[in-house]
């Protein structure tokens, strides 16, 4: 006897808890995903996104969670990983002709490799992760280029994307959105973004609303019209 129920597609989420990857897991389930996220802690010194990436994934009934440890802090190079002062109170017009202390070094090119990994072995043809290339910080791993020179890489180099079983597709569906877009977006999904972490220097469960992301995510949530609904220290220079 031959049953007709189809199988629910796999995906892997790269889910850090904050604002996007919440977005892209809204949007992978309603795209009909099993959805896999899996997180890092990679010594960055904002953990509390971990707390809430737990806290969301359960929340979603994700089909499972994964959390990695990586020593990225003992390479150090980057504000969010080493002894250097998170930038605050940036032009953020100005910010986007320079790389920003606070990338780093080859996050993402890391975090996919390890994603790949985990979607070979569970079968998973597509990985989502939450980059953009319109309202971020100036990260050169948030680039369509470079999504399109990692796709070709991780087909060339993975036993299912060289005998053609499985071949990998990167996901990125806010790469080209506005942060007001995104907010839009995922309210429309009914994602609950009071339960999201964005910022680089929290105090406590607070974000400091002065870093480039929190001004990023303020700056967003003005253009949709909407408060965030998190909490600040400082909230639109005040």
């Amino acid at each position: 006897m031959t049953s007709d129920k189809k199988e629910t597609k796999k995906a892997v989420i790269l889910f850090s808890g904050g604002l996007d990857s919440t977005t892209v897991l809204a949007i992978a389930k309603s795209q009909g995903y099993s959805c896999y996220c899996l997180s890092f802690n990679y010594g960055q010194k904002q953990t509390v996104e971990l707390d809430r990436a737990i806290q969301s994934a359960k929340e979603n009934r994700v089909a499972r969670h994964l959390i990695l440890n990586l020593d990225l802090d003992k390479i150090g190079g980057s504000a969010l990983t080493d002894s250097i002062e998170i930038p605050k109170d940036r032009d953020l017009e100005a910010a986007e002709e320079e790389i920003p202390i606070t990338y780093v070094p080859a996050r993402n090119t890391i975090f996919l490799s390890h994603a790949v990994a985990w979607a070979e072995v569970l079968g998973a043809s597509d990985i989502f992760i939450g980059v953009n290339a319109v309202d971020y910080s100036g990260y050169p791993d948030c680039r369509p280029e470079f999504l399109e020179a990692f796709t070709t890489m991780a087909n060339l180099g993975t036993r299912a994307g060289v005998e053609g079983s499985n071949r990998f597709s990167i996901q990125a569906p806010l790469l080209l959105m506005s942060k007001a877009e995104i907010i839009n977006k995922g309210i429309s999904l009914g994602v609950d973004y009071s339960k999201t972490h964005s910022c680089y220097d929290p105090e406590g469960d607070k974000a400091c609303g002065r870093c480039d992301a929190c001004l990023l995510r303020l700056k967003g949530f003005a253009e949709a019209g909407i408060e965030d609904p998190v909490d600040y220290v400082v909230r639109d220079g005040r």
